[in-house]
């Protein structure tokens, strides 16, 4: 759940809360104007040469069970020191780790790595390795740990980092149910980000495809069966579900009615209601529903006082939480964080499903008849004789189009574990 970048940064690349990283105060004006300026920030064209990815794991102080583990941002920017976020050290210098990743933190104190683009999965899981050590040895030398789930079975959810758009937002999030603070605070997610593609048709079909396979490759890596403060229920991800049932127009894209994705997800966004509004003061509340476009159109002058700018537009782009959210690249977010160094198989597999137009097609086709099941992949994962099946299919056909011998064979045990209905946890346990 990343601030991701909206505009000219690669993929893993961090936009802070602070305006200096946004665009120029400009203004817009009109509708028109903004669904252009959006189409050409968050879908690039160019030939697809880069991979990037963000790893999130909990962190606790002592034991992830103890009640008050959490470990206070302070601790954290003492241990991180020169890579702590400004965040939670405004003086920080921030800077990357000698692989390339900057460190992020969640609302909950999750640690994120977010990498440097790398032209293949390869050369980033080797980085996001030797960057992942050092930041734990960073963190564990003051008594921090880190964890290896995508939820939080142990904890209640409760939010250590004190910016005013978490502030915003857990207070946009509350009347929704319990679902908005378990998803900042006690979720972690594997993400993986690519170019959207050489041109319009391009663009189209890697977009189609990274939807397509969505509920299969949820099914596949769900491992997050456990979630403190849940409502009662049995799910594969309960951090899916937490995206499934919280705020459905920010989180869930109509993306099937759309002809064409640059100009679908530009309409989208605009009539997306505002999270936040930025201002000086420390209460960044937006009126109630109203939507960027209202703010736009001028009506929200009374509430707000003045007229958004470009600067507005971005950030507001990076307060849209779809299952795939266009960036400049495309980020794929709807994967599990995965035990141990279990994160580079789906890192691998979608290298590997996009890697040429052919093998795109093949996955869509392949895919097509679990296309928007999310629910039920998040609900049963493997236990759905279908879900199992595309699972089974689109792992096998990424190691048949793997980059290296070494991710092929780590597809291919993926493809097997699938078969028999495995997650990955069963398979290889919750490791740190």
């Amino acid at each position: 759940m990343a601030v991701t970048a909206s505009r000219t940064k690669p993929p893993g690349a961090v936009l802070t809360d602070a305006r200096a990283d946004s665009a120029p105060e400009v203004g817009l004006s009109s509708r028109a104007a903004a669904e252009a300026y959006i189409g050409g920030v968050c879908f690039k064209l160019g030939p697809p040469a880069l991979i990037g990815a963000e790893l999130e794991w909990l962190t606790a102080r002592g034991e992830c069970s103890a009640r008050d583990s959490r470990p206070d941002p302070t601790v954290l920017a003492d241990a991180l020191g020169p890579y702590a976020p400004q965040s939670i050290s405004p003086d920080s210098p921030a800077v990357e780790l000698p692989g390339g990743s900057r460190v992020t933190l969640e609302p909950g104190g999750q640690i994120e790595l977010s990498s440097a683009p790398f032209p293949n999965a390869a050369e980033l899981c080797e980085r996001l390795r030797y960057d992942a050590s050092l930041l734990r040895e960073l963190l564990e030398f003051r008594g921090i740990r880190t964890f290896s789930a995508a939820a939080d079975a142990e904890r209640a959810a409760r939010r250590v980092l004190r910016l005013p758009r978490y502030r915003a937002m857990e207070r946009a999030f509350a009347g929704i149910g319990p679902y908005g603070l378990l998803m900042m605070c006690n979720t972690a997610a594997t993400q993986v980000s690519v170019d959207a593609g050489a041109d319009a048709a391009e663009v189209s079909a890697r977009w189609t495809a990274l939807y397509t396979i969505g509920p299969a490759l949820v099914a596949a890596f769900a491992c997050s069966p456990a979630l403190h403060g849940a409502p009662q229920g049995e799910w594969a991800s309960q951090r899916m579900r937490t995206w499934l049932r919280l705020d459905n127009p920010r989180t869930r894209p109509p993306v099937h009615e759309w002809a064409d994705p640059v100009s679908g997800y530009a309409r989208w966004a605009l009539d997306v209601p505002l999270l936040c509004v930025r201002c000086d003061g420390g209460d960044w509340s937006a009126p109630p529903e109203a939507t960027f476009a209202d703010w736009l159109c001028g009506a929200l002058d009374d509430e707000i006082g003045r007229r958004p700018d470009l600067a507005d537009l971005d950030y507001h782009l990076t307060t849209l939480f779809p299952p795939v959210r266009a960036s400049g690249h495309l980020e794929v977010r709807y994967i599990d964080a995965q035990p141990g160094a279990g994160w580079t198989v789906p890192i691998h597999a979608v290298e590997a499903l996009l890697s040429t137009p052919d093998v795109v097609a093949e996955a869509t086709a392949v895919a097509a008849p679990t296309a928007g099941r999310w629910a039920e992949a998040a609900r049963g994962g493997l236990d759905d004789p279908e879900l199992r099946t595309a699972a089974v299919e689109l792992l096998e056909l990424a190691a048949a189009h793997a980059a290296t011998p070494e991710a092929a064979a780590e597809l291919a045990a993926a493809a097997r574990r699938c078969a028999r209905g495995i997650s990955p946890t069963e398979e290889f346990g919750a490791l740190s």
